[in-house]
């Protein structure tokens, strides 16, 4: 999978990016209740502007992207300088109040998320084979503190259509994967689109913590 994913972003196969922040974002995340100044985590984030409109709205923002190809446009594609290091395995770039660390996220760990309050998963779980997405929805867990919250957007494709990426997660599997350790909201559900009839679902998820049943 890792290498089908680098395979698009060298050959600019990458028809899933958005050259407007995502709708969704612009709608929900006001909504959340996420303090100005909170530092967002963004797995698998592409090059996606999302994260200059989180920076905008002063987030931090920490993205973490396999392809090194999509952090080098973001980066030639935004404005102001550049600086990098390197850091916990990871080469790292910052511009602005963004920082885009290129290497794996599954070797990302706690030590590096100390600062993480909220978290914005906008095409991370989609992008996932279903062998993946339970080791991912773990793993995000581990990296989260009780009471952080977060902003997912999920997809569906239309009846018989089980191709992908981007794949679908069904709203029974999402809740399997985030209810043991999040809070789960459904806050929004999409008509299908016309001519692919993907239909994108909206979460609001709140990690849970010791003692925490609701």
């Amino acid at each position: 999978m890792a290498n089908e994913w680098l395979t698009r972003w060298r050959e600019g196969r990458i028809g899933f990016h958005r050259d407007q922040p995502h709708p969704a974002l612009l709608r929900h995340w006001p909504l959340l209740g996420v303090r100005p100044g909170t530092k967002v985590l963004l797995p698998l984030c592409g090059k996606s502007l999302d994260m200059r409109w989180l920076g905008q709205h002063d987030h931090p923002v920490l993205g973490i992207e396999l392809a090194p190809e999509a952090i080098e446009q973001f980066v030639a594609e935004g404005p102001g300088p550049v600086s990098r290091y390197h850091q916990a395995g990871f080469d790292v770039c910052r511009q602005g109040n963004v920082e885009l660390w290129c290497g794996d996220f599954f070797h990302f760990h706690i030590d590096q998320a100390a600062e993480i309050g909220a978290f914005y998963d906008r095409a991370a779980l989609i992008a996932l084979p279903p062998a993946t997405r339970q080791r991912y929805a773990f793993h995000l867990a581990q990296l989260i503190p009780p009471g952080v919250r977060g902003l997912l957007i999920g997809l569906t494709r239309a009846p018989g259509d089980a191709g992908g990426p981007p794949f679908e997660v069904t709203t029974a599997e999402l809740r399997e994967l985030f209810e043991p350790n999040f809070r789960v909201t459904l806050l929004e559900e999409g008509d299908p689109e016309p001519g692919s009839g993907f239909r994108e679902s909206v979460w609001a998820l709140v990690r849970r913590g010791p003692p925490d049943d609701g």
